[in-house]
């Protein structure tokens, strides 16, 4: 026999939205929320209607209690990291100020799904609503998570396609050699009428000051120290200079007239990741793109002085002229300063090899004091002046007979187009395999003979363009001691840094009585 069974229902007694008792009256504490992505003119409009309509909106509701309209303004909807508006919204609403939020779409609330599903959930725990008035979608609803994760799909997709665009019109920009750079961020130059480079003469001659503080021997840090004490704001508009600063400066190509556009690229459209470009991507390099601070042949002889303060053993600080200059002519190491009777009237500054008392061999190189290496220096110069027009003349022939790039730079114009179009080859054959069925034998094979092209081509690529490079500093190099050294009396009888830094190399320490200095066109003289 079957039992019929009584069921009684037994009314809910608080209301749905507000957990109160249905008799009592209590409004829904109500925010909006409104972005726009772009600070431009054409969405101020935009901006401050959705701040009135929502402010309206949620007043003329007599069961709904107004809060805030909560904005964010020229940012992005991909991430919420920088949102400032939003992640207030959500901590306000966690913390029990806001029953529901009212938004114009799930693209202004979010353009990452996972965000937006994330924040929504996050809501919801805490018993808060979120209405998103175009798609009518209201997150209480049973089917609301559903609807929204295919729009925030959807709004997610379309950022991606904005970003596609945006990253093949710069990319375009660049191919076709134009060139863009943070000018708030550019010592230097300004944005000229037709947004390329134009030289501002008060901070060229701060970029000016750090070459030549480069070239007479101070280190990164020292100039760095030097422009923060004398007042001298960084780029980016802070007192402090850093020693990464110093060295952008002195490394950007821009600063002698040319561009490489594309160093870095974007890495997730979501995150706004940047790396480094090591090859991912093509680079371009723009020659004579705007007006040089800092000629050529100065710009060359910084790189390789550059190079040569390398860490290792005969690494060097380069806090002195003669930093860098004065070899061990036993074990190869750089000389380097040290200070004598420090506490006392007899102190003294000597220069020794930095690696005389390592190991159990010691150098027997002797030490050196500033006045040693002075006169030294000026005995070997007058030496080389005996013979000044030979000197010059020599140099000219040797400028032509041993750096005469056209072979290598015509090598090179072959190779980067042959290594563009391989390059091109393999992505076509990439994309070919992975919408249309091919043999993957075949395919493989292909694949391995393209690639294998593509290495021997690069590979010879940068072998030719690191002779260029080697060619080209080297004639730079003797191309300025022809004209410092066409502008020096017969007869040198005082000592000037710029003398010693244009023309001589390095000199190299055997003994008390052999000492030699090897000049920049190549020359060895005994002192």
């Amino acid at each position: 026999m079957v039992v019929q069974k009584k069921v009684t229902t037994i009314p809910a007694s608080l209301t749905r939205f507000t957990a109160t008792p249905i008799t009592e009256l209590k409004k829904r504490r109500v925010a909006g929320y409104a972005r726009v992505s772009t600070d431009h003119d054409d969405q101020f409009t935009s901006y401050a209607a959705q701040i009135d309509y929502y402010t309206n909106y949620i007043k003329s509701r007599d069961d709904w209690e107004f809060v805030e309209v909560y904005t964010d303004e020229g940012i992005t909807g991909t991430s919420v990291k920088h949102r400032e508006g939003f992640k207030r919204m959500v901590a306000d609403a966690l913390a029990g100020k806001i029953d529901l939020i009212v938004t114009k779409s799930v693209s202004r609330f979010a353009r990452n799904t996972v965000d937006s599903l994330t924040t929504i959930r996050q809501l919801k725990e805490k018993g808060i609503e979120v209405y998103f008035e175009k798609e009518n979608i209201w997150t209480f609803d049973g089917k609301g998570e559903l609807l929204l994760t295919i729009m925030s799909s959807l709004a997610q997709e379309e950022s991606r396609s904005i970003s596609e665009n945006c990253t093949w019109g710069q990319r375009k920009r660049f191919a076709d050699g134009k060139v863009t750079v943070p000018f708030n961020r550019f010592l230097g130059y300004d944005r000229g009428p037709d947004g390329n480079l134009v030289v501002n003469p008060e901070q060229a001659v701060i970029v000016q000051q750090i070459y030549a503080m480069f070239l007479q021997g101070m280190s990164y840090h020292g100039i760095a120290k030097k422009l923060t004490a004398d007042g001298i704001p960084t780029p980016g508009g802070k007192d402090k200079w850093s020693i990464s600063t110093v060295r952008s400066i002195l490394s950007n190509e821009k600063y002698k007239g040319d561009a490489l556009l594309q160093k870095s690229y974007t890495v997730d459209f979501l995150t706004k990741k940047t790396k480094i470009n090591e090859g991912e991507i093509p680079q371009y390099y723009v020659e004579d793109n705007h007006e040089a601070i800092i000629s050529p042949e100065i710009f060359a002889m910084v790189q390789r002085e550059m190079t040569k303060r390398g860490r290792g053993k005969k690494y060097h600080s380069s806090v002195h002229a003669f930093s860098s200059k004065i070899r061990c002519g036993h074990c190869g190491s750089w000389y380097g300063s040290k200070v004598w009777h420090s506490n006392s009237q007899y102190r003294k500054t000597i220069w020794q090899c930095n690696h005389k008392f390592d190991g159990d061999k010691r150098c027997d190189t002797p030490h050196l004091c500033d006045e040693d290496i002075q006169r030294l220096f000026l005995s070997a110069a007058n030496k080389l002046l005996v013979d000044k027009d030979a000197v010059i003349a020599n140099c000219r022939e040797m400028m032509d007979l041993l750096f005469n790039t056209m072979g290598l730079e015509a090598e090179q114009a072959t190779l980067l187009e042959e290594t563009q179009l391989i390059s091109d080859m393999v992505h076509q054959t990439i994309y070919e395999n992975a919408h249309v069925a091919l043999d993957q034998t075949e395919y493989q094979k292909r694949y391995d003979n393209l690639t294998k092209r593509f290495e021997t081509a690069k590979q010879r690529l940068e072998t030719v363009m690191a002779e260029l490079d080697r060619m080209q500093t080297q004639r730079a190099d003797i191309e300025a001691f022809v004209e410092s050294f066409k502008a020096l009396p017969d007869t040198l009888t005082e000592f000037k840094l710029e003398n010693w830094h244009s023309l001589v190399d390095y000199a190299t320490v055997y003994s008390t009585d052999d000492i030699r200095f090897t000049f920049k066109n190549g020359q060895e003289i005994q002192a």
